[in-house]
């Protein structure tokens, strides 16, 4: 357990030192004054948590001063970690009814999609869970062998097609190949394209519709991958790829690389979808389910 918080608090170190960090220098021995309130606004919008959510929380806690009659700033810190972990809900892990279940991931150019599937089914694997990879990007070469490289080193098959071939077609061979192969898992790998491209949007649609002919019920997940260096733009990201495909769950990737941690406040608040994991590090063990009450303590370095 002490370990594994290790890795939260070093992967969150960024975010903490960007924006959090500086807390403890708000929460001193002062009495607390209308500053006190503004510079912790100006460090939770700096941590990217959104205006609603920081306005929110400014809120909430003068409310407990006022309760409480908390007269020092250092008596904040309390409050201020309270009202963090409401903000956020621990996902209940996936349940798979299904055999095979297919998990549909989506996301921009450059989220970290076919990486995170990889560290997704070495995970899956140690469960005992058989996978197959299904290479959807197909007008991306390189994307179709990066995922053949992980497929390769996990012992993976992974179902592709010509180059620029139609990507429906193979999502369909691939949820087609996971029924004939009783397979537990089915992972396909879409096209990292622009939200706002509304013809590559359509064709995500058409992947969609196409897994659900292949076997009634498909897609059982759609995962969006974001990328958590880009903080709040992200969210728009995301408001898209819900309408479009009806996401269930958002996988946070670099979060280690990222001083804008304090998005998955704002990912809650505004899309109500659950975070499921968490990229720390580059190796398969860093990307692990998410935790409020770790994320919490690793972005406030308690």
């Amino acid at each position: 357990m002490t370990d594994l918080f290790s890795k939260w608090r070093s992967g969150l170190s960024k975010t903490s030192k960007a924006a959090f960090g500086q807390i403890a220098t708000i929460f001193g021995a002062t009495e607390i004054t209308q500053e006190t309130w503004d510079d912790l606004e100006a460090l939770l919008i700096q941590a990217d948590l959104g205006i609603e959510s920081t306005a929110e929380i400014i809120d909430a806690m003068k409310r407990i001063v006022r309760e409480q009659g908390l007269t020092r700033s250092n008596e904040l810190s309390d409050a201020l970690r309270m009202e963090l972990l409401l903000r956020l809900d621990k996902a209940s892990p996936p349940r798979w009814t299904s055999k095979p279940s297919v998990i549909l991931v989506v996301g921009v150019n450059g989220s970290g999609k076919t990486t995170t599937i990889a560290k997704l089914a070495q995970r899956y694997q140690t469960e005992g869970k058989s996978l197959l990879f299904g290479a959807a990007d197909t007008f991306r070469a390189a994307a179709v062998d990066q995922l053949q490289v992980w497929g390769d080193r996990l012992g993976v098959d992974v179902v592709s097609g010509a180059p620029e071939s139609d990507p429906g077609a193979v999502a369909f061979n691939a949820v087609q190949s996971g029924i004939a192969r009783q397979m537990d898992l089915v992972f396909v790998d879409t096209a990292g394209r622009l939200h706002t491209r509304f013809n590559l949007m359509e064709e995500l649609k058409k992947v969609n519709r196409v897994v659900g002919k292949a076997l009634p019920g498909a897609p059982h997940a759609v995962w969006l991958v974001l990328d958590a260096t880009t903080g709040q733009n992200a969210l728009q990201q995301a408001k898209a790829f819900k309408e479009a495909v009806g996401v269930t769950g958002v996988i946070l990737s670099k979060l280690d690389s990222s001083a804008r941690g304090g998005m998955a406040f704002a990912i809650q608040r505004e899309l109500r979808l659950p975070i499921l994991f968490v990229g720390l590090g580059e190796k398969p063990d860093d990307l692990i389910p998410f935790d409020p009450d770790s994320f919490v303590r690793g972005v406030l370095g308690s």
